[in-house]
């Protein structure tokens, strides 16, 4: 994660941190991830650049502070929707509409970084520098997992929450390019995906799947490890 100053909670420079954050989101959005620039972000936040690059080095750290505030501000709603029911698919499918509810403001800068996916670059989900947001994340579905009422086959079990992570990764970049109105081919997608994917977990736990739990088993470890 990007270097910065230690900030107590509700100083001045927590503050600053905070309008120089927002201001580069808002330039973000108007004009797009590369044309902002370190010196826009400056002017639009009342900072001197130096101050800027006090509290940033770079845009890439402002981008992970932004993961680092949507996975903080989202996890007290996916906690809530965890807590409200035992029933996987509806555990599941409230995640999704937290994430995508709470990313709809920012689709046009989703959709710049959606370029940087090479784990090689700062702002992918699967870089180096993104790894300790994407556990959050991975938690988030472990937790829905483990709580849930679905019996999980042992073999798999390790592997089911980043399996769901890569599906919402999945869905993710279908959502932030659907021009459908209101995108509504996503929520489509999203409803008929999960009912798949349930069912899925679901059949999995069967003695005859034991070989291809092996199998999928194998692939997440060829992948991950």
């Amino acid at each position: 994660m990007p270097d910065r100053p230690e900030l107590k909670s509700g100083s001045k420079s927590e503050e600053t941190r905070e309008r120089i954050l927002t201001a580069a989101l808002a330039l973000f959005h108007e004009r797009g991830f590369d044309a902002a620039t370190m010196r826009d972000i400056a002017e639009k936040s009342g900072v001197a650049t130096g101050a800027a690059y006090y509290y940033f080095s770079s845009k890439d750290a402002i981008v992970l502070a932004f993961y680092e505030r949507a996975a903080a501000e989202t996890a007290p709603r996916i906690g809530r929707i965890l807590e409200s029911t035992p029933d996987l698919r509806k555990r599941l499918a409230g995640i999704l509409e937290v994430k995508l509810g709470y990313f709809g403001p920012s689709r046009r800068l989703l959709t710049t970084l959606a370029a940087h996916v090479d784990p090689g670059h700062p702002v992918s989900p699967f870089s180096e520098a993104t790894r300790s947001i994407r556990e959050q994340d991975i938690d988030c579905f472990r937790r829905a997992v483990d709580g849930s009422r679905q019996h999980i086959a042992d073999d798999i079990a390790e592997h089911l929450p980043r399996l769901l992570w890569m599906y919402q990764m999945a869905l993710i970049l279908y959502w932030i390019h659907d021009r459908s109105p209101g995108q509504k081919k996503t929520a489509a997608l999203v409803e008929g995906t999960l009912r798949l994917v349930v069912k899925l977990i679901q059949l999995s736990g069967l003695p005859l799947m034991r070989p291809f739990r092996r199998q999928v088993v194998e692939l997440c470890r060829t992948a991950w490890e």
